[in-house]
């Protein structure tokens, strides 16, 4: 956690100007301070962090056969967690019972929710899901069918956009790639989707669909993928890969269980089961040292099932990996790098997509309006010039 006295230095702000943002937080209830454990003398020193009454951010991890809500602070800490199974069907019906669930947590957390932020398991472009093959659904009005359940008496801000694409702003602001120029985030679930980092930003594409790198022929692959495409690189990658590899049936939209089983027997010394953890580590490897030859990033991260095949399977991913990547890279090949958010990495994405857009102008002044009519505004405020 950083004290006042280091944001102050960080963020090159003059003294008097650092006292008077922070007390207009306050004052808006966005942080509060706590005083830390005072070890020298001189002036206590003091942490600024979210306000108990501030505003939050509803998360939803939304996957092929579950759903997980969560309510996250400003400064990405995650609470009142709630997953719920949900069967497959028409987007009608499966969206419905979500706004339920989402319904009541805006009742109880009133006018705090800054808005909801979706990640959706499927290329998205505005406020539509284009593609979800696992579940048949094809290009849902998402944002549409929850306003028409209406979550909340007052319209609220909904947000969506793709997992992979979420996950790899997560570990851009709080996780891996923190501070790197260039980076690339890769996250393994059924398949293989993510996202190039510019800055701290994902590089979206001109339609915003950008990252599908698992619908790439990366290696080799013949069969015709559940998108609609032929030798995409997720048919050697993933939960669905390592089921198909041990002869199980690959149901669209199950598995995670399965696969991670399979990843338990090969461990065990199942000789069928390490067969395809090989197999799908190699796939791993030759697929990633591919992007980093066409991007040239600093450092790869992997979330999901590309994290446990790293931990299990380092050394076949690795020799893939290597044995891929143009000779000129191998001296300094880009660092493979497990998640450092974990599952947690989506819905820390989708709260900073909700929070980008409540940290304007407009939004902080909507928030003031409603928290304290005279409070000043916050967005007055900017980092002097001078």
């Amino acid at each position: 956690m950083r004290t006042r006295a280091q944001l102050t230095h960080d963020l090159d702000l003059a003294r008097g100007t650092a006292t008077v943002l922070v007390a207009d937080l306050i004052g808006s209830r966005l942080v509060r301070e706590e005083p830390t454990v005072q070890r020298t003398r001189g002036r206590p020193t003091r942490v600024p962090g979210p306000h108990p009454d501030g505003p939050v951010a509803l998360a939803v991890d939304f996957r092929e056969d579950s759903w997980t809500v969560a309510m996250a602070e400003l400064g990405g800490r995650l609470t009142t967690r709630e997953t719920r199974p949900h069967r497959p069907g028409p987007p009608e019906a499966v969206l419905g019972e979500l706004a339920d669930a989402l319904r009541a947590h805006v009742r109880a957390l009133g006018q705090r929710v800054a808005g909801v932020g979706i990640a959706m398991p499927g290329p998205v472009r505005g406020d539509r899901l284009l593609d979800v093959p696992h579940l048949g659904w094809r290009d849902v009005e998402v944002t549409a069918l929850l306003a028409a359940s209406r979550i909340a008496a007052a319209p609220l801000p909904v947000l969506l956009d793709n997992d992979a694409t979420l996950a790899g702003l997560a570990e851009a602001r709080r996780g891996a790639l923190r501070g790197v120029a260039v980076g690339l985030h890769l996250h393994v679930d059924f398949d293989v989707g993510g996202t190039l980092i510019l800055d701290g930003r994902p590089l979206r594409g001109a339609h915003g669909t950008g990252g599908e790198f698992g619908h790439m022929p990366l290696t080799g692959a013949s069969g015709v993928c559940a998108c609609g495409a032929t030798g995409c690189w997720s048919l050697g990658v993933g939960a669905n890969a390592l089921v198909r590899l041990t002869g199980g049936e690959v149901t669209p939209g199950q598995g995670r269980e399965e696969a991670q089983r399979i990843i338990a027997e090969a461990m065990a010394g199942d000789d069928r089961a390490a067969a395809a953890l090989t197999s799908t580590a190699r796939a791993l490897g030759q697929g990633v040292s591919a992007l980093v030859n066409a991007h040239d990033p600093q450092v790869v991260t992997l979330s999901g099932v590309g994290a446990d095949l790293r931990t299990h399977a380092e050394e076949a991913v690795r020799e893939a990996y290597l044995h891929g990547l143009m000779m000129f890279r191998r001296d300094r090949p880009p660092e493979l790098v497990s998640s450092a958010l974990g599952s947690e990495g989506i819905l820390v994405g989708a709260s900073e997509m909700v929070f980008d857009a409540f940290l304007t102008p407009r939004g902080l002044h909507a928030w003031q309006q409603a928290v304290s009519p005279l409070a000043g505004s916050v967005a007055e405020h900017r980092r002097p010039t001078g």
